[in-house]
């Protein structure tokens, strides 16, 4: 492949393998972040019209259907479970199980109202990127996971510093620096980046 691509702090490095399976011929990283941002806008073009996705929006094959949907015209493995370990993320033989609980989770949270419905969304979203189920792109989904639970619950979508996150800057490090809270179980912090 002709593109060498940049990590930004906390980005997923992907291997050789996963590189080889970009699907456009592009040859620099501005390329192919403006090329997975219009498969991302198809995707959410489609899931509006989707009734499905709205029905079954935890289960795990909805998971790894709208993944496919945001990356499915970029990369060949999208809407695959990853099947390497990664900087984060579950052993990649845990990723259903783990997702499988998730969907119980959050069904749970909603049934006996555990939490607000704010506090549901961040849950969700930081386990969802704590699993990281797949290769690239699991903040941009899990970001978009989260707006359509948030609409379900009929919330206000997340704000999520009104920024784009996939470039380094001060938004990309507040949003990390949340979720590392997140996982010393202080939600705080992501509430208030995500609901700013």
């Amino acid at each position: 492949m002709g593109i060498e691509l940049e990590y930004p702090d906390g980005a997923t490095p992907l291997s050789e393998e996963e590189l080889d399976e970009l699907i456009p011929s592009l040859s620099t990283q501005g390329e192919l972040n403006e090329f997975e941002a219009v498969n991302i806008q198809e995707a959410t073009e489609w899931i509006e019209r989707s009734k499905s996705v709205k029905s079954k929006l935890l289960a795990p094959s909805t998971v790894r259907e709208i993944h496919k949907q945001m990356f499915g015209r970029t990369w060949k493995w999208a809407g695959k479970y990853r099947t390497t370990e990664k900087n984060i993320g579950v052993d990649p033989s845990q990723i259903l199980t783990q997702l499988k609980q998730l969907s119980d989770d959050v069904a749970c949270w909603i049934e006996f109202k555990s939490y607000n419905s704010k506090e549901i969304c961040v849950r969700f979203h930081h386990r969802l990127v704590s699993i990281h189920p797949f290769p690239k792109g699991n903040g941009r989904h899990a970001r978009l996971m989260t707006d359509l639970l948030a609409q379900q619950l009929e919330i206000p979508r997340p704000t999520w510093g009104l920024v784009v996150l996939v470039h380094p800057g001060q938004a990309r490090t507040q949003y990390l620096r949340s979720l590392e809270h997140a996982d010393q179980k202080d939600y705080g912090p992501l509430l208030t980046f995500a609901f700013s």
